[in-house]
């Protein structure tokens, strides 16, 4: 709530300077005034020693504005962590468990996450354990949390020794949430056979599998190279009334470019808009990267005109690969106002682009396009390395 204190203050000083109504007066006020204290947000933004930042956030433990911050509270533990400080990390994260958001499992599921992240595996599943010695009520949502944390770790022991232990001992129930962790964890090990059975045997207890589910599948075995198995679920998950979803189609389509198919990725495109699935950057990205490689520029120019029309802007993934590839071709003029526009936005090609593109403009006769460019290569954030600009110059200047 808006404190009436300051105005109280403004009014009173506002009173005195028009009763005195002189110069000496209102110079006065102002060199009494205090100065506002920096908000501490701003500071744990801005601070860098790693002790230092330790002790303003244990200050602002009571805070509301910090604590509720879930970015302020991420970017700490984060900075904790790349600085090998996990005793101040422990420390911070065991005391906001004894204050009153230590009773809120939201609150819980973040410190589970915050350890989890800090790659504190023990700390996360011990405050698990622990949260009724906090008061914190115990649901299949902390349960998650820590299936999270430890898939992240790719421990297949000590993921299964928490799915025996914890839903008995505790009387929880697996969600669907629960199985697409686990099925993501089993993917990402490899472990393709026991991801699709565990779908099976959940589906007896009750728990449909969702469109989650069949597309972690799905992208698992295109990645194994088991496409017919893929297209099986696919099917699989149509018969049983799921319907495929953006993420669903990007994988896909993500299979198709791979396997140097652009014109089956295009048509499963407008597939996707016939349905009401309008594509996303990623979508576009793809299909114009499998037109590039295949040689297609003029389909992938197309592509790229389409995702301007529909009311996206490219992303720093669309204009490196359309840079790249027009370079390649020799479409020097193209690549020249895509790449000032990129590097505008600080986004920049590779070396090696920036290096073709240099030549390819001095050849046309366009020095002061290719002076631009180097230009704003040397305004890049992070900078290149000295040894780029070097080479970038001797570019210009031999080409």
């Amino acid at each position: 709530m808006l404190s009436l204190r300051p105005i109280r203050r403004f009014c009173h000083a506002f009173t005195v300077i028009a009763s005195t109504d002189t110069t000496a007066a209102v110079l006065n006020h102002v060199q009494n005034s205090k100065p506002l204290e920096e908000p501490a947000l701003v500071k744990l933004k801005a601070e860098r020693d790693p002790e230092k930042l330790f002790h303003l956030f244990k200050a602002n433990a009571h805070n509301r504005l910090v604590i509720e911050n879930r970015f302020a509270f991420e970017d700490t533990v984060s900075r904790l962590a790349g600085a090998h400080r996990f005793d101040y990390i422990e420390h911070l994260l065991e005391h906001q468990k004894t204050l009153p958001q230590g009773r809120r499992e939201g609150f819980i599921i973040r410190i589970i996450m915050l350890y989890g992240k800090a790659e504190m595996i023990k700390h996360a599943l011990d405050t698990f354990y622990d949260m009724h010695l906090y008061g914190c009520h115990r649901t299949v949502k902390s349960f998650n949390a820590v299936l999270k944390v430890l898939m992240k770790t790719r421990d297949l022991g000590a993921l299964e020794a928490f799915l025996r232990e914890a839903p008995e001992k505790f009387n929880i129930e697996l969600d669907i949430i629960s199985v697409n962790i686990i099925v993501k964890a089993f993917c990402d090990l490899g472990i393709l056979n026991r991801a699709y059975l565990l779908m099976l045997e959940m589906e007896k207890v009750g728990i449909r599998p969702d469109v989650v589910t069949y597309t972690t599948l799905i992208s698992a075995c295109y990645k194994d190279n088991q496409c017919e198995i893929s297209n099986g679920l696919w099917n699989l998950m149509v018969l049983r009334g799921c319907l495929p979803n953006l993420a669903s189609f990007n994988v896909r389509i993500q299979y198709l470019i791979d396997r140097r198919r652009a014109w089956d990725a295009n048509k499963l495109m407008n597939v996707m808009r016939n349905i009401g699935i309008v594509p996303d950057e990623v979508t576009y990205n793809l299909v114009i990267k499998g037109f590039c490689q295949a040689g297609f520029l003029d389909m992938a120019k197309r592509v790229y005109s389409g995702l301007h029309g529909s009311g996206y802007r490219p992303n720093v993934k669309i204009y490196q690969t359309m840079i790249h590839y027009l370079c390649r071709s020799g479409d020097f003029n193209l690549a020249y106002t895509m790449c000032k526009d990129a590097m505008n936005k600080n986004w920049f090609p590779n070396i090696d682009t920036i290096h073709s593109l240099l030549k390819g403009l001095k050849k046309m006769g366009q020095p002061g396009r290719a002076q631009l460019i180097l230009t704003l290569a040397r305004k890049r954030v992070p900078p290149f390395s000295t040894t780029q600009l070097e080479a970038l110059n001797t570019t210009l200047a031999n080409s």
